[in-house]
């Protein structure tokens, strides 16, 4: 069994800073005011859930919400009560900063994914024996008093029983206890947690936020902002993972692979699908079937009157432009990307293998280049 603590971060992203090491948060100025208004308003909510897309700073205002609760004496209404706090900003020197740093601090707890049965990978899902420890360290801490923080990243991935636990605690709130609950889709919540908790949605970077968030993560080199934001959609994570697995040169190579479609350039086709083959490349296969996912998408708005505001690969637009001239062309996309989503997600289920899932997708979108020529 291996030990727990050579297992990977469930919620880093990989190339970038972890969440808690990041002190400053870009872009978001207005989900931290409506949280600093309630707070010194008397209005504190027990639990928040944090929405927004994937990559837009959730979890860094979570953990900044955390330093700040944790480390900002509560008012005791007393003649020498300090002035009512106007910003999250928290030194970093400061001990409870520290100790959160160090995952030490004994007014914090962080749920996510835990080890499988194994203890060799992480599960796949938030387990019900993590929410226990949970409600062990509610009990255990009650008598400290003082605040509590509970950070849950994120509530996606709580499984039936674990979210279900969740919910027992939302209904019957531990004094002096505030639950931080990340989601990317919360739709996909049990509809009581979402009506227990106030909900702070985070908004996407724009272009000249997204790159001073790009450099703030130590992204390097020449980084291509407008392509980035094409691609990333305002998404600080999704740009880092795209800087990281040569996204753009991926996207590019998909273009180019259908540039003459639907004569398409075999020899491209399959360098592409060799890239996502073998373990290692894991995550380059998931951001290639994401990747196929936006071409798509792209296509089906040009042809009905959307096309995108800046190209994401050289001479992008003039692809888009020819394999999606109308509204009967838009349709036709549409139908393909939400076909070959489906394929998609049914080939990882059932682990088919990579090359053979990406080249069957070539050569489906090859056949609607073939119709909508047609026309």
């Amino acid at each position: 069994m291996s030990d727990p603590a050579d297992l990977p971060e469930p919620d880093r992203v990989e190339g970038a800073p972890h969440p808690r090491e990041t002190e400053n948060l870009l872009g978001q100025s207005e989900a931290e005011g409506r949280f600093l208004e309630a707070y010194t308003s008397g209005r504190l909510h027990h639990a928040w859930l944090i929405t927004g897309p994937r990559g837009v700073g959730k979890a860094t205002l979570a953990w900044r919400l955390a330093r700040f609760l944790l480390a900002t004496p509560p008012d005791d209404g007393g003649m020498f009560a300090p002035e009512p706090p106007s910003t999250l900003d928290i030194d970093p020197e400061h001990p409870v900063a520290r100790r959160l740093m160090a995952l030490s601090e004994p007014g914090l707890f962080l749920l996510r994914r835990g080890p499988n049965d194994k203890g060799d990978k992480l599960s796949q899902d938030i387990r019900v024996d993590e929410t226990r420890k949970l409600k062990g360290f509610l009990h255990m801490s009650a008598s400290d008093g003082g605040r509590r923080v509970v950070i849950v990243d994120s509530a996606d991935e709580l499984n039936t029983n674990a979210a279900n636990a969740i919910l027992k605690l939302l209904e019957e709130p531990p004094e002096g206890a505030v639950f931080l609950l990340i989601s990317h889709q919360p739709t996909r919540l049990l509809p009581t947690i979402r009506s227990r908790c106030r909900e702070l949605r985070l908004a996407p970077l724009p272009p000249d936020v997204l790159t001073q968030a790009l450099a703030a993560a130590g992204a390097e080199g020449d980084i291509q902002t407008d392509a980035l934001g094409q691609l990333a959609a305002g998404s600080v994570g999704e740009a880092l993972t795209l800087t990281h697995l040569d996204g753009l040169g991926l996207y590019g190579e998909i273009c180019a692979t259908f540039a003459e479609a639907p004569r398409y350039d075999r020899p491209r086709a399959l360098k592409l699908s060799t890239q996502a083959t073998g373990a290692a490349n894991a995550d380059r296969y998931d951001l290639i079937l994401h990747l196929f996912d936006l071409f798509l998408t792209r296509l089906a708005r040009t042809g009905a009157g959307l096309p995108p505001a800046a190209e994401a690969a050289p001479n992008e637009a003039a692809i888009l432009s020819r394999l999606s001239p109308g509204g009967p062309a838009a349709r036709a996309w549409a139908t393909t990307q939400q076909e070959l989503s489906a394929a998609a997600q049914h080939g990882r289920a059932v682990n088919l293998d990579p090359s053979a899932l990406i080249l069957d997708m070539v050569f489906r979108i090859n056949e609607t280049a073939d119709a909508v020529a047609a026309r």
